[in-house]
């Protein structure tokens, strides 16, 4: 009997991966015994077929599928520059570390910069800022909307402040064009955070391109899913080549993986004190990391970029709902419900919701309530971050008082609008919101 070609092998490999998937992972929901997490990923044989096909490859590092990644995040986003790498928190932490570099001349964002930011969201949002020697300066947010209010960063920038590092809050983008206006005036940075927002747009642009840099994660828990993984997105070439050369050892050479001589200069380079014609591929013109991901991860993406509009209108339609219910069934007297920001169309990522003023409900209660019920929660992150403990010991500035920050920290939770939740899963979670509401409050 002939060998089987290679190829033959591969196509078979494939097929019974697509056949896999579908025997083993399946599940039914069954109310009260199916826990219904706060996020999670969706998919199906087509993601297991793609990893399969990056993982025979063996080629490991990043590659083909990566390229293929970023452009179609490029095209779908609106961004000339895009770099994908290991998480969301990496994304962040490139995104301003590129604003940090020597080769910006004067217009670097030095060590003990003022940075703008709010207290209320996730630490490595504000930790680029620390980590690179700079000051948080940590400002307020609106409770109806979770996002900063814009006229306190008006009265936070000083003649220190040289960038605003904000994220889009669940979703929810923030008044960004009010933000990217005081950044012109003002000759700042602006850096968004789109880890939870992708799709979202504010006046008919997408979130992230008011700015100078952005961020993506495809965490599980995110609209679309790499495993670990996120991306720096840009429209300036410059700060993409700076924002590659840290994520890639800090090197000079913006060669591919795999590729040799781009610059066609490879042996014909003077820099620093190094000799002549040093190898430009260990010539290293940052202190850098390596924060690369692999082809399996962005093989994944490739198969989530096919399902993301899908993915965005069912946000949405779940929010809809699920704000619609809260309000017909008067569950709004004890929680305030989230407002989208004038002006915008997010693609959600979560329900937020805060305990009112004179509701005898108790936030710890609810929640350990809900968990018990297989409804999952999660809280608004870091809470106030300016008490956390890691940031209460590094240099920070408030401006103004925070007094929404810690309603949002001792009243408030979210739950779930993600795809992989569907019309009888949220039936459920609203009749148990009622339910705990009769067993708490009798």
């Amino acid at each position: 009997m002939p060998a089987q070609s290679s190829e033959s092998l591969r196509q078979q490999i494939l097929d019974l991966s697509e056949d896999y998937y579908r025997a083993a992972f399946t599940q039914d929901f069954v109310p009260g015994q199916t826990f219904i997490p706060h996020a999670g990923k969706v998919v199906d044989a087509s993601e297991l077929r793609n990893l399969m096909e990056a993982s025979l490859d063996m080629w490991l590092t990043s590659g083909r599928f990566t390229q293929k990644f970023e452009s179609l995040l490029g095209q779908r986003l609106g961004f000339r520059h895009v770099r994908m790498t290991v998480s969301g928190s990496a994304a962040n932490l490139l995104a301003f570390t590129s604003l940090t570099s020597w080769k910006l001349k004067d217009k670097r964002v030095a060590p003990g910069s003022e940075v703008i930011t709010v207290a209320a969201g996730f630490p490595t949002t504000v930790a680029p800022i620390v980590q690179n020697g700079c000051v948080p300066v940590f400002v307020d947010i609106d409770l109806a909307t979770t996002n900063v209010i814009v006229d306190r960063i008006a009265e936070a920038i000083t003649p220190k402040t040289r960038a605003i590092m904000i994220a889009h809050s669940l979703g929810n983008p923030f008044e960004v064009d009010r933000v990217a206006a005081l950044c012109k005036e003002h000759n700042l940075y602006l850096v968004e955070d789109c880890c939870d927002a992708f799709g979202s747009t504010f006046k008919g642009q997408a979130v992230g391109t008011f700015g100078d840099m952005a961020s993506l994660s495809f965490y599980p828990a995110h609209h679309i899913t790499t495993g670990e993984g996120g991306a720096i997105l840009t429209n300036n070439q410059a700060l993409a080549i700076y924002a590659e050369s840290f994520r890639d050892w800090g090197r000079d050479c913006w060669c591919n993986t795999g590729t040799s001589n781009t610059c066609k200069k490879r042996f014909d380079w003077k820099l620093g004190d190094l000799p002549h014609g040093y190898d430009h591929k260990f010539i290293y013109s940052h202190v850098g990391y390596n924060l690369k991901a692999t082809d399996m991860q962005a093989a994944l993406g490739v198969s989530q970029m096919a399902k993301v509009d899908g993915f965005i209108a069912k946000r949405k339609e779940n929010f809809a709902h699920m704000h619609r219910m809260f309000r017909e069934e008067k569950l709004d007297e004890h929680f305030m419900l989230p407002e989208a920001t004038p002006g915008s169309d997010p693609s959600w990522f979560g329900f937020m919701l805060i305990i009112r003023e004179g509701s005898s409900l108790k936030r710890r209660d609810v929640v350990a309530w809900l968990e018990d019920h297989k409804v999952g929660t999660r809280l608004l992150f870091g809470g106030n971050l300016s008490k956390q403990p890691a940031f209460q010991r590094v240099e920070h500035r408030i401006v103004g008082d925070l007094t929404n920050t810690d309603k949002v920290m001792n009243d408030g939770f979210w739950v779930g609008v993600w795809p992989g939740i569907d019309e009888p899963r949220r039936v459920y979670m609203v009749e148990m919101f009622k339910q705990m509401i009769k067993e708490m409050l009798p």
